[in-house]
């Protein structure tokens, strides 16, 4: 989980942890990319990752477009995701939403959008990024995460 409000990557990552799995995971939370080089050695593969802009912050914004530089081109053949916090606050956007459905379209990966304070939405969210990551990391016979970033995209485009 890359973005600028820890508190938010705190609460969705205990929220994607209580979720109930046949498969081992761990949840790195980052401010932003590239991470720290000197544990490379002990960092366990990537699957997913999940980019949380806050509608409400530019800064945030900025921070995931100058992390994207950092990730190698065959993640967005499926293995990242967009996701737009702060969305029940419409009044407050900082951000145009423009601009985040643009960095979908350029980065070919599925945008979504969601309310992380309530935790209904935020149980609901884990649970989807939990799947996400089920079919990144190969869990899923005969769904690759490339066939999924499809029809993502292609859901989102009707």
């Amino acid at each position: 989980l890359v973005g600028s409000d820890e508190s938010l990557q705190q609460k969705l990552a205990e929220a994607i942890l209580k979720e109930k799995k046949n498969f081992k995971i761990s949840i790195h939370l980052a401010t932003s990319l590239p991470l720290p080089s000197e544990r490379d050695h002990l960092r366990p593969r990537i699957d997913l990752i999940a980019f949380m802009i806050d509608i409400k912050s530019k800064y945030s914004l900025k921070n995931i477009e100058a992390s994207l530089a950092h990730v190698d081109a065959s993640f967005f053949l499926g293995k990242v995701c967009f996701l737009v916090t702060g969305v029940g606050r419409v009044n407050y956007c900082s951000i145009e939403m423009n601009a985040i459905w643009k960095l979908g379209e350029v980065y070919c990966s599925p945008v979504l959008y969601c309310e992380l304070e309530l935790e209904g939405i935020r149980v609901a969210t884990a649970q989807r990024l939990l799947r996400m990551l089920q079919i990144c990391a190969g869990h899923i016979p005969g769904v690759s995460a490339l066939s999924f970033g499809s029809l993502m995209r292609n859901s989102a485009d009707e």
